[in-house]
């Protein structure tokens, strides 16, 4: 017990004494060649002359001292918090690849990263935004907005002051290409400020969420559990149904958003949906084809013969989860009011 003392003892002297280049060095001795190459390639030309000499003047250590080295850096480890961002990790991969290489990786984390922010902010409500907004300059107010669903956009202006929201619209028909390092910064603000603690601070609308259940009801449960609902709360079921986004709100399309929705779904989907709907909204969709197209679908839709309900449902419903996963790309609009639909002459 005495010797492993006295062992232990002259081993913490022993690395109490090693100044810290030496215990670089004696770590990179550790790693080898294959593992300690990448740190190697991450110091500058004086970190790789101060370790090297001091790797010269190591000579032999004694095992324990070895293992105390390795236990002192799993504890400062284990003690240090990582903290990760864009610009850290550019940083990074400078030091161990070319400059080419980084650029093209970097591009595809910004290209990645941009997309989602910009897909989120088109889904965080537009008060929400507003208010973040008021508080930022113009310029960058219209940048944002630019980069927006063009409705959501026109959300946001409608609840800045007059006076801000005609300066950002005005910069926003002035606007040219948004240098790549100031749209970086901007998305980075924007992921870290606002988008990340809306998602933690924002409580979801019970009603949103039990509209969205109701959506995905077949038509005979749906109109079951909303007349049951009437009877208990008729505010309630009033506000689930303006909040449903049902097949037959399809027809709320402009043509541009239609024709996509169109191209995107699958024949036979889109041949089950019509089928089983009433005339106006076939009427819709049809008038929305060229007259060969609209031809074709309707003898297909001749040709299936009588089809469950269950199954028109489910063709319905796959519709209606395509055109939500479509506006939120920001590849076509929907209108969820039909005030929102009448024209003024």
């Amino acid at each position: 017990m005495a010797a492993s003392a006295l062992t232990a003892a002259n081993a913490a002297d022993e690395f109490d004494s090693l100044p810290g280049p030496q215990r670089a060095a004696l770590f990179l001795l550790l790693l080898g060649e294959q593992h300690g190459k990448p740190i190697w390639a991450m110091l500058d030309e004086e970190e790789v002359r101060s370790v090297s000499h001091a790797m010269v003047q190591l000579g032999t250590v004694d095992a324990s001292t070895v293992e105390r080295l390795i236990v002192d850096f799993i504890q400062r480890l284990s003690n240090s918090s990582v903290s990760g961002s864009v610009e850290r990790t550019e940083q990074l991969l400078m030091k161990v690849f070319p400059a080419d290489q980084v650029a093209i990786i970097m591009a595809e984390i910004y290209n990645t990263s941009g997309k989602r922010i910009w897909t989120r902010l088109s889904q965080i409500d537009a008060e929400i935004l507003a208010n973040y907004l008021r508080s930022e300059y113009p310029q960058t107010v219209a940048v944002i907005l630019s980069r927006v669903r063009p409705d959501h956009a026109a959300r946001v202006l409608t609840m800045l002051p007059d006076d801000f929201a005609l300066d950002v619209v005005n910069r926003m028909l002035k606007l040219e290409t948004v240098q790549k390092e100031a749209l970086h910064h901007i998305e980075e603000t924007l992921r870290l400020e606002f988008v990340g603690a809306v998602a933690q601070t924002a409580k979801r609308d019970a009603h949103e969420a039990m509209a969205e259940v109701f959506n995905a009801f077949d038509r005979q449960t749906e109109t079951r559990f909303l007349s049951a609902l009437d009877d208990l709360n008729r505010d309630a079921a009033k506000r689930i149904r303006q909040l449903m986004f049902t097949f037959e709100d399809l027809t709320k399309l402009d043509p541009a958003s239609a024709q996509t929705l169109i191209r995107q779904v699958d024949k036979t989907v889109l041949c089950k949906a019509l089928k089983g709907s009433p005339e106006p909204v076939r009427t819709f969709f049809l008038g929305n084809m060229s007259s060969r197209a609209a031809k074709n679908l309707n003898e297909e839709m001749e040709s299936l013969g009588p089809i469950r309900i269950k199954d028109v449902d489910e063709a319905q419903l796959a519709m209606v989860n395509l055109a939500k996963e479509l506006a939120d790309k920001g590849d076509i609009m929907i209108s969820k009011n039909r005030a929102e639909e009448e024209l003024i002459y």
